[in-house]
């Protein structure tokens, strides 16, 4: 493989649209260290998450679009290396995070191998998969942010309000999740993975999403208190709730219009919504904090 093909498997621009959670970690945090809030995106979103693509797409071998991926180049045994490599990195790094954040990284990097590795394959089972894939980018991710970018104990992780943000974060990623294979049914039939959105099919995928979106929804109006942020979360969603609207009845009269590109303009929307909001959250309630 070229470094070209290396790079696009790795996904690294599709990062930004995982990183709402980041920002919602940081928007929550009782202090902000620029440090240590930059050492913990970089970590994640450079080497973290593209590890874990790498080593997807190196077990897959997907030949239609995949998420993030239009036209995916062939892979070899490099890209598995280079996986290996970045999760390496990641783990050395993240020790000048604290202790708690290597921890994460390691199991994080761990239920991902699992997710894909052949002899295990969690991808193929639908609904463990989902909820697997949610909880660990969801949840997990957003518990394992606010540890690093606070250099706090375990412990706070009984606090009501972190485990709170991160059923939250959660119900984000089992929304969207399923929308991010709806056009791959025919590869992932052919791997034989039975995929949450192929269990559901196409119209079934939509109204998963929509469900959980709105409990998604609602719990972020229990969240902020339904005070002022939670109006700003629904104003920068705008785009993409409208978007989702007139795309689903297209859906229900054409399965064929839940394609690659309107799934990933979907996924764009709501990330580039979510990251505009938190941004701006943190900006009003925290740049006195900021050391």
């Amino acid at each position: 493989m070229d470094v070209r093909s290396i790079w696009l498997h790795l996904r690294v621009p599709f990062s930004i649209y995982l990183m709402p959670i980041f920002w919602f970690a940081v928007s929550q945090s009782p202090t902000i260290e620029v440090w240590r809030v930059g050492a913990v995106l970089l970590i994640v979103h450079l080497f973290v998450y593209p590890a874990a693509n790498a080593y997807n797409s190196y077990f897959d071998k997907d030949e239609g679009s995949v998420t993030g991926i239009e036209a995916p180049p062939p892979v070899d045994k490099n890209l598995f290396w280079v996986s290996l490599t970045l999760d390496a990195l990641a783990i050395l790094l993240g020790v000048f995070v604290n202790g708690p954040f290597v921890l994460f990284v390691l199991i994080y990097g761990t239920v991902m191998k699992a997710y894909s590795y052949d002899r295990i394959r969690i991808k193929k089972y639908p609904v463990l998969s989902w909820l697997v894939i949610s909880l660990l980018q969801g949840g997990f991710t957003y518990c394992m942010m606010y540890v690093a970018i606070n250099d706090l104990p375990l412990s706070v992780l009984l606090q009501p309000s972190v485990l709170f943000g991160g059923a939250l974060a959660t119900f984000n990623i089992l929304a969207l999740y399923p929308v991010t294979q709806v056009y791959q049914h025919e590869e992932d039939a052919s791997r034989g993975d039975m995929t949450i959105s192929r269990l559901m099919g196409v119209r079934g995928t939509l109204v998963c999403t929509l469900v959980f979106f709105l409990f998604s929804i609602a719990g972020f109006y229990l969240f902020f208190d339904g005070k002022w942020p939670f109006y700003l979360m629904l104003l920068l969603l705008l785009p993409a709730v409208v978007f989702f609207l007139r795309w689903f009845p297209r859906v229900l009269r054409d399965p064929g219009r839940a394609d690659y590109r309107s799934a990933m303009r979907m996924t764009k929307l709501t990330g580039w919504g979510m990251n505009a909001f938190f941004l701006i959250l943190l900006g009003l309630t925290h740049s006195s904090l900021i050391q």
